[in-house]
């Protein structure tokens, strides 16, 4: 099964690309819509595939393109974590195809539409499997350009192709800040691989790895500056105050599909990103956390996390009351919860990091739940005005029922799955700071309820004056589909104990002991295709 791990990215990849010269054949909707649904059902089959490999093994694995060992040549390193959220993307992205397969129709361009979500997916992908700092740049590169591609796919819209271009420009600052650090890192440590980088700044010297270069500069200030240029460009990608700004355009203007997959799944990379760079390759053992001065740079980097963490939150929730525009303002939610879960990665501790791994996949789930299922009323009613949907719930009851679900997870009641990873990271939060610290969850949660609050409001309790008169359209398939995705974060819920094992295991997977299994995984690879191995 180890082929999968390598195989999953290309082949949505190669797949986008045959998607488009398919146009040159024909153009019946019929076909792409399988064509697509079948990739990413494959891509679903596979990550849960890699997912059972790795936790059957209890190590990770690694897959060599070329037969090349690490580090001279990329390599796919795939821990609890990778496998972990591998599943989380390819469970949301397969939904998000079936929601799709409604959302196209009647929609010109739909073929273009597929081979971009294609090309998303691989990216998600690529950025979790590969063990390669530098592929990791790459990766980037596919996912932003499939996600500036799919925000301004309105061409006829002037509002979303702004919203694409300042994407798109400050996307692109941001990745190149990170290839300056990819800079830095390859020449204090003469190695992009991360599990030799993981090594070496641990032991600040060449190491084990074979083939691997010499450092050739001050390690630790290199590798400090490398750390603070990936760090901006990971916050970006994931919307972390201060550099949230560009979300609320962005979101709200592509197809509702697409808005889904950005807040609910895309964001989370820069998350991913985060952990790998904070935890594996560097960590509090590492050469950095040594001290300038009697000055821990990498606790001062948590704390700093931790604080843009909390003003994110809370930000996010108040600027969630004042919004009209349905998804606008959840984009705004998303911007809050990504607070809530850079709170659990600043901590540091086997909970916090627990938490935040759960609650990414619990606010990827609610998150394409709220925004697929009010999508279905923006799509009927061709607006994102609360106002102008008003009472729109008491004719789609059971789009208006899912939405409810939705939002009773995001906000976190009991037995919603969403009440568990909340109740994780309040664990973790109290275990830093005490009651002060975790009572932040705590007033997030509840001024978020007056933005959730508008909504429910507007689609079943306010008075449908102003689509009375309004054709009803059929959507029953896909409001069968948001019932049963809303559903779920109940039965989620039912299952909190083995989810919470399983991200313990991944914030396992992020400790010494497990960042030494990473290394170990990568040089048993490295010696087994060396020659004589």
């Amino acid at each position: 099964m180890i082929v999968y791990v390598g195989i999953t990215p290309l082949m949505l990849v190669v797949a986008a690309f045959i998607l488009v010269v398919l146009t040159l054949i024909t153009r019946r909707k019929i076909i792409y819509d399988v064509y697509t649904l079948i990739l990413s059902l494959s891509a679903l089959i596979f990550t849960i595939l890699v997912f059972i490999l790795v936790y059957g093994d209890g190590k990770p694995t690694v897959y060599s393109f070329g037969g090349w060992p690490p580090p001279l040549g990329i390599v796919y390193e795939v821990d609890f974590l990778a496998a972990f959220l591998g599943v989380v993307v390819g469970v949301v992205m397969f939904l998000i195809v079936l929601y799709s397969i409604w959302y196209t129709g009647g929609l010109s361009g739909f073929e273009y539409y597929y081979a971009l979500l294609l090309g998303m997916e691989a990216g998600m992908l690529g950025c979790i499997y590969t063990g390669d700092a530098f592929n990791l740049f790459v990766m980037f590169e596919v996912l932003a350009i499939s996600c500036y591609g799919l925000v301004g796919f309105y061409r006829s819209s002037p509002a979303a192709v702004e919203a694409a271009i300042k994407y798109a420009l400050i996307g692109a600052l941001a990745t190149t800040l990170y290839f300056l650090g990819l800079v830095f890192i390859y020449g204090s440590f003469g190695t992009l691989n991360m599990a030799d980088l993981a090594l070496k700044s641990r032991l600040g010297s060449i190491g084990y790895f074979p083939y691997s270069g010499f450092p050739i500069a001050d390690v630790k200030t290199g590798a400090l500056v490398a750390l603070a240029l990936a760090l901006w460009t990971f916050t970006f990608k994931a919307a972390l105050f201060p550099s949230h700004f560009w979300l609320p355009d962005a979101h709200p203007e592509a197809p509702t599909p697409v808005s889904a997959a950005l807040s609910g799944l895309v964001v989370k990379i820069g998350v991913y990103a985060t952990l790998r760079f904070l935890y594996t390759i560097f960590s509090s053992n590492s050469i950095i956390a040594r001290g300038f001065h009697q000055i821990s740079p990498w606790s001062l980097l948590t704390y700093i996390l931790l604080a843009l963490g909390l003003v994110s939150g809370v930000l996010g929730a108040l600027l969630m009351a004042i919004q009209t525009d349905v998804k606008r303002l959840l984009a705004y939610s998303t911007i809050s919860h990504v607070g809530l879960i850079f709170m659990g990665v600043a901590t540091g501790s086997s909970y916090g990091l627990a938490a935040a791994t759960y609650h990414i996949m619990n606010h990827a789930i609610g998150k394409a739940l709220l925004f697929m299922s009010t999508g279905v009323l923006v799509r009927i009613f061709n607006t994102r005005d609360l106002d102008k949907v008003s009472g729109a719930g008491r004719f789609y009851p059971t789009v208006a029922v899912a939405t409810f679900l939705g939002i009773l997870h995001m906000i976190g009641v009991p037995p919603f799955s969403g009440f568990y990873s909340k109740l994780l990271l309040y664990t973790s939060l109290f275990e830093m700071g005490g009651v002060l610290l975790a009572s932040s969850i705590i007033i997030v949660s509840a001024i978020s309820i007056f933005g959730y609050a508008k909504i429910i409001y507007s689609l079943i309790f306010k008075s449908p004056k102003s689509i009375v008169n309004k054709p009803m359209d059929r959507c029953g398939a896909v409001s069968v589909l948001m019932l049963i995705i809303g559903l779920s974060t109940f039965i989620l819920g039912l299952l909190a104990d083995t989810l919470i094992a399983v991200v313990l295991k991944v914030a396992e997977g992020l400790s010494e002991g497990g960042v030494a299994m990473y290394i170990q995984s990568a040089l048993a690879a490295a010696g087994k295709l060396s020659p004589g191995g």
